[in-house]
């Protein structure tokens, strides 16, 4: 599909729709934990519409490939952010003594050098028909193939993991 500013609208209208979507889980998660049941529902249904939107416009801007190229492009994404995006942002959020987002940002840097290697193994296994599982870490994004007994990112039990 030719670039067009329609093209660009529909990738300016992914990024928010698909930053709203974290925006309203995040806004339910508080409502939740303060006892506000009914706003923390509304949340969660305007955070999954804002997911269909998400990804209609992404349909549409033709930027779903193969699964070769899905997970390439994966793969890709990955490795930029736990070699290239995060490290710069450590230094900086140590730099300005920001102790929180130093841990924020250490936990996703590490977590993403697990996804791209998870992606790359998916990718050279394409073939492989044996059902693999996958369990995520729910403090800080790590995904493994087994329950862990604890995290070897954040040390969260193993336990808590959600398993895909």
């Amino acid at each position: 599909m030719a670039e067009s500013k329609t093209m660009d609208n529909l990738m300016e209208a992914f990024a928010g729709e698909s930053q709203a979507n974290r925006k309203y889980l995040a806004y339910a998660r508080k409502a939740e934990k303060d006892g506000h049941l009914n706003a923390a529902k509304l949340f969660k249904a305007a955070s999954d519409a804002e997911t269909l939107h998400a990804l209609k416009h992404f349909e549409v801007a033709g930027k779903v490939g193969s699964i070769v190229e899905n997970l390439q492009d994966a793969v890709s994404g990955e490795t930029h952010e736990y070699k290239d995006m995060y490290p710069d942002f450590v230094k900086l959020a140590e730099e300005e003594g920001n102790k929180a987002a130093v841990m924020s940002f250490t936990f996703a840097m590490k977590a993403e050098e697990v996804h791209a290697k998870l992606y790359q193994e998916a990718l050279d296994n394409l073939d492989q028909k044996e059902e693999v599982f996958y369990y995520l870490c729910p403090v800080c994004g790590n995904i493994e193939k087994f329950v862990p007994e604890k995290c070897s990112i954040c040390g969260v039990p193993g336990d808590k993991f959600i398993k895909y």
